[in-house]
């Protein structure tokens, strides 16, 4: 392989949400010179949301992908090589180890960063693209709040649909509840808490056809939602729709290398963002589906740096 194109690094970062600049930042001031190699979409999912109004330290309300840019540049400010490319496979099995971009080049590292995020799951229809942050949202814990008064649908039927159902209830009128079958996948004491909430109405054997609404100002109005069994097509009101139908880890790099649990998240030890492989830390979305916050991302690229620091000095 051509020299040239390879580089070394004490610290590869792979993946550039709050959990890979985080990450980027701990390590660049502990003098690791760390490299970040982007990916397809700089910033995570960050850059799909809008109104970001629970991130600490900002008393006005910030926009996603500001923020994210913000983080960029501390990164990059500190010391940190942040390097536009894709990794499509890793060798974590040789020392140091080692990783191939898109581009042609190899990185070889002394440790890894993995903070590659995970996807939230869309129903993949052109009206709910068109919509995406304007009233159709994968997080109701971060958009819930612009819904005060107002009547929202949640699609799934897994704990996090009833989750997000039963919290929307705080802000929301009414939160109408589809799924496309006729029993929930929820675990039972969630369902006892979603049926006996008054502000909820579940609508069953049901998918979602069509999201309508305005373009200027750009806003949802309703949906149009499909019965499953009798095919008959109707239209509901609704101001808000939250896709709740699950996420993916982008972990399919580290198959067969490192520790997932069933869904494909990375599993690490118990306070800790260490991999079953030495050296390799894991931060962020990809290691967690319980808070998915960008503050919590952030706390754990803290922590796999402040971890990959500690092992580099053994």
């Amino acid at each position: 392989m051509d020299k040239s194109l390879t580089k070394h690094t004490k610290v590869l970062i792979i993946g550039s949400g709050p959990a890979g600049y985080t990450a980027a930042v701990y390590a660049a001031r502990a003098m690791l010179k760390p490299i970040l190699v982007h990916g397809f979409q700089p910033g995570g999912q960050m850059t799909i949301t809008t109104d970001v109004e629970n991130y600490p330290g900002f008393a006005d309300v910030i926009q996603g992908p500001w923020l994210m840019d913000q983080m960029k540049d501390q990164a990059k400010a500190v010391g940190t090589d942040l390097v536009d490319d894709h990794i499509s496979s890793v060798n974590l099995k040789t020392k140091p180890f080692e990783a191939f971009g898109d581009s042609g080049k190899k990185y070889t590292a002394d440790s890894i960063i993995i903070s590659t995020g995970a996807q939230a799951r869309w129903l993949n229809l052109k009206s709910e693209e068109e919509f995406k942050g304007f009233g159709v949202s994968a997080c109701a814990t971060c958009d819930g709040f612009f819904f005060k008064e107002k009547e929202v649908a949640v699609v799934g039927g897994g704990n996090a649909a009833v989750e997000e159902a039963i919290f929307l209830t705080k802000f929301a009128s009414k939160v109408k509840l589809i799924h496309r079958r006729d029993s929930l996948r929820a675990e039972k004491l969630l369902q006892k808490k979603l049926m006996d909430n008054k502000k909820i109405e579940i609508i069953w054997d049901s998918i979602v056809e069509e999201v309508i609404g305005d373009n200027d100002p750009k806003n949802v109005k309703g949906l149009k939602i499909k019965n499953v069994k009798t095919n008959k097509i109707e239209e509901l009101k609704i101001d808000g729709l939250f896709i709740a139908i699950g996420h993916d880890p982008a972990t399919q790099l580290f198959k067969d290398q490192l520790d997932m649990d069933k869904e494909g998240y990375l599993t690490t030890k118990p306070d800790s963002t260490q991999t079953n492989v030495p050296g390799v830390f894991a931060a962020g979305d990809v290691k967690d589906k319980i808070f998915r916050q960008a503050v919590t991302a952030a706390g754990m690229g803290c922590m796999a740096a402040l971890e990959a620091e500690k092992f580099l000095s053994h």
